[in-house]
């Protein structure tokens, strides 16, 4: 499989497509106003204990105050809190992590009322980015991620990644991170660190050490709330985390941006340095790779599958809802056991790429076409599992019900992305259904009666469609002009204006401007 990363670099942010045989599986943004992104370590003010929630709200900076639940407090939150109150006191002796001493660990069951108090100083990590009216999530278990490892503070604790199943590997690793590990740092090794060397993992250690070591020289002198280390950019974090042999190319159409990505695969991977490419041809780069056309394909309601399969992608507060429809695909030397079989395979696969493209979260419900047989039935699932197996995010995927739905829970760590691909109509605003002509020259003229009576209005204009204006004023005496310059003494003047929509009108004062209704 052929991997490309094409990178748009724009003045609102940055957007990243990664391409798998040439097909849109991934589409990441990076807003360049975002503060609060996956990873970055804040240090924060404890603004409120939700005792019967056993949680606390912290203020990081956000427009809304972070949540912080026990379980997420992690089993050191004694030391790190000792760690920030001697930091917060000046005291530079404390501030060396090796010579520290740990704490006890606190107890899973424990009541956060006990450990924070408000406008107690706390270190903490964004888990979450803000999502709709939700502030961010946080950690207080303080991890860096690295290519080879993430580095733990205030942990002596080495783990293995269970996708390693070699026992010899799994020894080796241990034995080359306990040599090199440093005191009070725990170590968690990732599944790129297989049949690495100890310059290797020496190397990713050593630059995870420099990020603890600069947090330390910060910490001392930030003023709550106020961001103490930040995450890597999107585009190096993608970098970092999906980069393997299978990656072709990597287009960046911005020369800084290029340089940036060069000198960080330097880092992590010499050897691919040549695949990045620095693009500077005058058609968007975008729709030179044919991102945009899938974009527009790929989002909105409807999702039609080339064979004529199409899903209908629902989105609501609570969950997401996909329903599998046959179209028109049929074939006639198939039963309907075997031909719904082939739909839902089918559609099986283009699910687990919507999820990844267009990162869904939370709960996802999928009315598949209804099978019969358990073995069907099983052979759906496990395409579902092979296929979800290349997403990154955590999730877990339950067998057809008695119904045929399935039901996915997906892990959301930042906003869904959308794209719009309709647009409302103006003049019914997406219900379908327009005002009759009659009630709107009601509605027009209860308007025009307030200006006049009430608000003592002299010589107006009323612009409206074209269509509207003819109604009012085509029928010389028996027009509803007329019968205005009658009932109100006084002559409107009617415009029309072929831009506005149907129902749209406004009124104008003798200055010719617009009175808000």
């Amino acid at each position: 499989m052929n991997k490309d990363l094409i990178i748009d670099s724009k003045i609102s942010g940055v957007e990243i497509a990664l391409l798998e045989d040439k097909q849109l599986v991934e589409l990441h943004k990076e807003q360049s106003n975002t503060q609060h992104t996956v990873g970055d370590v804040y240090l924060g003010k404890v603004k409120k204990i939700m005792s019967g929630l056993n949680a606390a709200f912290i203020d990081v900076g956000s427009e809304k105050d972070a949540f912080l639940h026990y379980l997420d407090l992690g089993p050191q939150f004694n030391s790190l809190a000792k760690y920030v109150k001697n930091a917060s006191a000046g005291d530079p002796n404390s501030l060396n992590l090796e010579s520290f001493k740990l704490e006890e660990e606190i107890e899973k069951t424990g009541k956060i009322s006990s450990l924070l108090k408000p406008n107690q100083l706390v270190m903490v990590q964004i888990a979450k980015e803000p999502i709709s009216s939700k502030g961010p999530k946080l950690s207080s278990e303080i991890s860096f991620a690295g290519r080879y490892m993430v580095l733990v503070p205030f942990s002596n604790r080495v783990s293995i990644s269970q996708k390693i199943k070699n026992n010899e590997e799994r020894n080796r690793l241990k034995r080359l991170i306990q040599s090199i590990r440093p005191n009070n740092f725990g170590i968690i090794i990732r599944t790129v660190a297989e049949g690495k060397t100890v310059a290797d993992l020496d190397n990713d250690l050593h630059s995870l050490l420099a990020k603890w070591n600069l947090l330390e020289k910060k910490i001392t002198t930030t003023q709550a709330p106020q961001k103490l280390i930040s995450e890597l950019d999107k585009t190096s974090v993608l970098l970092r985390d999906i980069l393997n042999d299978d990656f072709s190319n990597i287009y960046v159409n911005n020369a800084d941006l290029y340089d940036e990505v060069r000198s960080y695969l330097h880092t992590i991977a010499p050897n691919k340095i040549d695949i990045v490419k620095h693009y500077r041809a005058n058609t968007p780069i975008f729709e030179q790779f044919g991102v945009e056309k899938q974009i527009k394909n790929a989002f909105g309601k409807v999702v039609t599958i080339r064979t004529g399969i199409y899903l209908v992608i629902e989105h609501t507060e609570a969950l997401h809802v996909i329903d599998v429809n046959s179209g028109h695909r049929t074939k006639s030397n198939q039963d309907q056991e075997e031909n719904a079989l082939m739909v839902n395979l089918e559609a099986a696969s283009e699910i687990a790429r919507q999820l990844r493209l267009r990162d869904m979260g939370g709960i996802i419900v999928i009315d598949f076409i209804d099978l019969h047989l358990a073995q069907n039935r099983r052979a759906l699932f496990q395409r579902l599992v092979d296929e979800m197996s290349k997403d990154k995010a955590k999730h877990t995927i339950l067998p057809p019900s008695k119904f045929g739905l399935v039901q996915i829970t997906r892990q959301r760590v930042r906003p869904q992305i959308n794209m719009d691909v309709v647009e409302k109509c103006p003049t019914c605003n997406g219900t379908g259904a327009i005002k009759s002509s009659i009630i709107l020259v009601d509605e027009i003229e209860n308007n025009l009666k307030y200006l006049i009576q009430e608000q003592n209005e002299k010589k107006l204009t009323l612009v409206v469609h074209p269509y509207i204006h003819a109604f009012l004023t085509k029928r010389t005496f028996a027009s509803p002009q007329w019968k205005w310059f009658w009932k109100y003494k006084q002559w409107i003047k009617i415009q029309l204006s072929s831009s506005y929509n149907l129902l749209e009108y406004h009124f104008f004062d003798k200055n010719n401007e617009e009175i808000k209704m």
